[in-house]
Parts: C-alpha cells; sequence; structure tokens
C-alpha cells in the first residue's frame, strides 16, 4: 500500500505498533510487560549517593533508579521522578526530575514556566491563536506549556481540551505525597504512544488480523536476524554485553566503488534497524573497506539519517582502526527479549 499507515495490534499478550511508509515498516513500538512504560512517573525515596559521579541510588516501587548531578538530597528524602530509559539488566533504570506530561498537541513542564510554541508553526496567526488559547488554558497556574509541531493541523478546540487534560493530571500528581516508593501515573503504552507520536496519519488499522494482513509482522520477526542485505552486499547487526556492533560487507564485488555503495546503504538504513530491533547503548560500525577520503561522505549521510531519527543518537567519530561510533539513548525495549 502507498503512504503512511499505523497498524495497532498484539502479538501475545503484548501491545505492539507499527508506522509502515509505502507497505515498509520504518518504526515498531512493543510493550515490556516486566517494566514500567518510559515515562512513568514515580515517588523515589533516597538510598544513597554514587561518589565520583555526583549521582544517587533511588528506591523505587520497581526496583532501583538512578538520578544523575542531583544535589542537595539526603538518604531517606522523597521525590517524585519520571523514568527515561531502559537499563542493562542488573543496573539501576535511569530517571529524571525534569517532569514532562506529554499529549498528541501539548507538554505541561511542572518545573519549567512559560509558554512556547512549536518552531515548526509558521503561521504568525495560527501563533497568535495558539499563544491566546495557551494563555487561556494555563492562566493561574506557574506550570509551563509547550505547545507541540501536531497542533498545526488540529482545531483549536482539541487542543484546548488536550492541555486542560494535561494540566488537570499534572496538578493531581503534584497533590501526591507519602512516605513510600509508589507508581504515581504509567506512562502510555504503544498504542498511546503512536496516536501521541504518528498524529500525521489518518489510515490506522485495529483489527485482530491486521499486523498480519499489512505485513508489519513479517517484517518485524525478520528484522530480528542479524543479516540485513543491501544490495549486492549487506550487513550484520550483532548485540554483545558491551555493545552493538555493525558489521557492513561488499559481497562479492570488491571494487572500492561497490564499499562506498555499500557503506553509504548501510548508514542510511542503519536508524531504522535499530528501531524495528529496539537496539541502544554503544554502537560499532565496521565498514567495509575504504580510504579515508570516503569518509567524509559517509558521516554527512550518517548525520543526516540520524536527524530523522525520533530516537537520540550521536555520532561520535572515528576510532584508529576506522570503526564508527555511536552512542543512542536507551528508550525502547529490544523487541527481541520482549516478544520471545
Amino acid at each position: 500500500m502507498k503512504g503512511k499507515q499505523v497498524v495497532l495490534g498484539h502479538i501475545g499478550k503484548t501491545k505492539v505498533a507499527a508506522l509502515l511508509v509505502d507497505g515498509i515498516v520504518q518504526d515498531v513500538l512493543v510493550e515490556d510487560l516486566n517494566r514500567l512504560p518510559l515515562g512513568s512517573l514515580l515517588r523515589a525515596v533516597v538510598d544513597r549517593p554514587v561518589k565520583g559521579i555526583g549521582g544517587v541510588i533511588l528506591r523505587l516501587p520497581n526496583g532501583t533508579g538512578f538520578l544523575k548531578k542531583a544535589k542537595g538530597l539526603a538518604p531517606g528524602q522523597t521525590l517524585m521522578v519520571q523514568t527515561s530509559g531502559f537499563a542493562e539488566e542488573g543496573k539501576a533504570d535511569p530517571v529524571t526530575q525534569r517532569i514532562l506530561f506529554k499529549s498528541r498537541y501539548a507538554i505541561v513542564t511542572p518545573d519549567q514556566p512559560g509558554l512556547n510554541i512549536s518552531r515548526q508553526i509558521s503561521s504568525d496567526d495560527l501563533r497568535d491563536a495558539l499563544t491566546l488559547l495557551a494563555k487561556s488554558a494555563m492562566s493561574g497556574s506557574d506550570m509551563g506549556l509547550i505547545i507541540r509541531s501536531a497542533a498545526a493541523a488540529a482545531d483549536l478546540e482539541e487542543i484546548g481540551e488536550d492541555i486542560q487534560t494535561m494540566r488537570a493530571t499534572a496538578e493531581a500528581i503534584a497533590a501526591e505525597t507519602g512516605p513510600d516508593p509508589e507508581v504515581l501515573l504509567e506512562g502510555d503504552d504503544p498504542h498511546v504512544q503512536a496516536w501521541r507520536e504518528w498524529s500525521d496519519v489518518t489510515n490506522v488499522l485495529t483489527a485482530d488480523d491486521d499486523l498480519e494482513g499489512s505485513g508489519a509482522l513479517d517484517q518485524i520477526e525478520a528484522a530480528q536476524e542479524a543479516w540485513v542485505p543491501l544490495g549486492s552486499g549487506g550487513m550484520f547487526i550483532e548485540r554483545t554485553r558491551a555493545m552493538i556492533t555493525v558489521d557492513i560487507n561488499t559481497g562479492t564485488d570488491l571494487s572500492p566503488a561497490a564499499a562506498l555503495k555499500v557503506n553509504l546503504a548501510a548508514v542510511k538504513d542503519l536508524p531504522r534497524q535499530l528501531r524495528l530491533r529496539g537496539y541502544s547503548g554503544q554502537i560499532a560500525l565496521d565498514f567495509a573497506p575504504m580510504s579515508k577520503r570516503d569518509r567524509k561522505p559517509i558521516e554527512v549521510a550518517l548525520r543526516a539519517a540520524l536527524r530523522s531519527c525520533p530516537v537520540a543518537t550521536e555520532f561520535v567519530g572515528w576510532t584508529p582502526l576506522g570503526h564508527g561510533e555511536l552512542k543512542r539513548k536507551r528508550e525502547r525495549p529490544v523487541v527481541q527479549d520482549v516478544l520471545i
């Protein structure tokens, strides 16, 4: 099928949301039934400081958390935090004190006052209307508000209702008190995330067999294999305990032109392949053999591909051996771990 399509369904008991463009799965969101969703709000209790890195270990209702750059916190003190990523097995979950109440059109920021409108909304008339709406909806509140880019295509009344809902939720959570770790608000599941983040897609399939019928299920399952074909060559994407490794190969054609071609194809498709697997953390790229002068176009293409990826990923640089290095935020569960 041509155009964009969202498919919502289940694999077993696990909720899954897939975004397809022209029939190709571009993104997938999966539920981890053994962990709290990203963005969950928790009451935490300070356990102990971590010397040398300026952070503290927190007691959470679901285990332990790590809050970096924490100052002035004493053991036994309670505070509200939000889950900001998924830790590796055996490590504390990362959390933040920068709380966000995020919905489709608006984000309420309790600790960051001010009214802001997405720069992607360029119409002066619409910005003026949204400014008036924001001031009215947040009147009497010290909380901040961000109007998201999706508001450009929405009705003002619908945006206003979204703001009011987020404000009411934020105020209710702020009033919660207690001495013990507690889940104050669970983060959004994949179906709600899809509604929130893929707001430009109007073709949404929700029938029980749509994941299979759309071809999304087969593509998701195929993406859990290490090998990714790329024309005459391809790449192996594999997970180790230390990092994700990407080995790019030309196949039978060993010419410099073939190496450059497959390297470019690999970096352009890599962000999508990482999304379909839920891979993150440190990523090492072993490129097909190429000269140093070919690094520049590879780096330009890689940075361009990463800019459009919803998961924050940084190109760190090149190693002495010529490997590329990426650092990718751990904000999604590994798909294979969740679905097996």
